[in-house]
């Protein structure tokens, strides 16, 4: 009797691919360091991870700025065209407008 039911398991596990439907995990982090994690495909426009963390914080998306390694992200940006990886931070900031009265 032989006991090849307990084989090792064939080895086609190939090395990951950049599909553009695998989700990463983002994390957008303030300037005072708060951090809010997202989860989105390559594939998806970062313009809706910015309408998320406008509504989760209750800002006007039009009154925060998203920088990915210091520069601007722009609606149509997605983490493919950005080359982000996973655990990939952006940076957020309340945009100022004027000064003080």
């Amino acid at each position: 009797m032989s006991d090849n039911e307990h084989a090792p398991p064939q080895d086609n596990l190939e090395p990951k691919a950049e599909d553009a439907n695998a989700p990463i995990n983002i994390k957008v982090v303030t300037q005072t360091g708060e951090e809010v994690f997202f989860k989105i495909k390559r594939g998806t426009k970062l313009s809706k991870l910015q309408s998320a963390y406008a509504s989760k914080v209750g800002k006007d998306v039009g009154s925060i700025r998203f920088l990915y390694d210091g520069d601007r992200v722009n609606e149509n940006d997605t983490p493919a065209s950005l080359d982000m990886e996973d655990n990939d931070a952006i940076d957020v900031m309340v945009e100022q407008v004027g000064g003080s009265a």
